[in-house]
């Protein structure tokens, strides 16, 4: 194990538990059991309509101004900095607890649901950086490995500006080999998977305010944005509350929010912040946008 708790790496066996576990579509109440079904055979669900116009233009607006914040800001953050700001920013929190979304969750991951992470993405015109081909779940110290990521698009995404690309099927594969890479200004994360071959991909097109919701072991990547046009989304991460951290990483349980159900007296949520604080994050940087 490495000495940073955020960074997650074993020298020895890997204590995780890396298996997919099978939602029930029989359980499905916000999602149908076709959709369920979906994610089990090919480890995402895409495209949902999780808002209305006018919600997705709320949520838009907002996040473009956090964008905007940081962006601006004269520290070494960029677009994929954003990383847990619901730590510090209401309207993150608020937006990790709409119904819309964890109810949704709640039928691939159970009733009691904790959402434990955010991160946001965005790929300026011309941005030259990709995200490797990966697993979610090596990056996590969760076991059983049950966390699903509901990607919120706030822009059109579609081939031209660097959707993610899904490699159906993937994430019955347990945990995946992979190797280092170099922070080299042309990726955001330093690791890839090794020797997999993605010839089938599913291209993650989504319309602005529409989400895809994805298995922690499902292979993806997203390229450069060669386009003229912004690609921003946001990821919200979630499990089942009966996940726990493996021994040494129990920071990742400070950033918890409490989204349906009972939460077990192993985490340790985090209280609604009282306002918006993306200064207080300012020195968070280096473990998965590139720095």
């Amino acid at each position: 194990m490495t000495t940073n708790p955020f960074d997650v790496r074993f020298q020895g066996d890997d204590p995780r538990d890396l298996r997919f576990h099978l939602a029930d579509p029989a359980g499905a109440v916000t999602l149908t059991a076709s959709q369920v079904e979906e994610f089990n055979t090919r480890g995402f669900v895409a495209p949902v309509q999780l808002f209305d116009d006018a919600e997705v233009i709320e949520i838009r607006t907002y996040l473009d101004d956090l964008i905007d914040a940081v962006l601006s800001a004269e520290d070494r953050r960029n677009g994929y900095s954003i990383v847990a700001y619901h730590f510090v920013c209401r309207g993150l929190y608020d937006l990790m607890c709409k119904p819309a979304i964890v109810e949704r969750v709640a039928d691939l991951v159970g009733p009691d649901v904790v959402g434990w992470g955010s991160q946001v993405f965005c790929k300026m015109p011309g941005d030259p950086m990709e995200v490797p081909l990966h697993q979610d779940a090596i990056y996590y110290p969760f076991t059983p490995s049950r966390t699903a990521s509901v990607w919120i698009a706030l822009d059109d995404v579609d081939v031209d500006n660097a959707a993610m690309e899904f490699v159906p099927g993937s994430h019955t594969l347990g945990g995946v080999a992979h190797r280092e890479l170099a922070l080299d200004g042309t990726r955001v994360l330093e690791r890839s998977v090794v020797g997999h071959d993605t010839r089938e991909t599913y291209i993650n097109e989504l319309p602005a305010g529409w989400a895809s919701l994805h298995s922690d072991l499902l292979l993806h990547r997203s390229p450069p944005n060669r386009s003229n046009r912004r690609r921003a989304g946001i990821a919200l991460r979630y499990g089942p509350a009966s996940m726990r951290t493996v021994p040494g990483f129990t920071p990742w349980t400070t950033t918890a929010v409490p989204c349906r159900g009972a939460l077990p007296e192993w985490w340790t949520p985090c209280s609604r912040p009282d306002g918006e604080h993306p200064e207080r994050m300012a020195d968070f940087v280096g473990i998965f946008d590139g720095n």
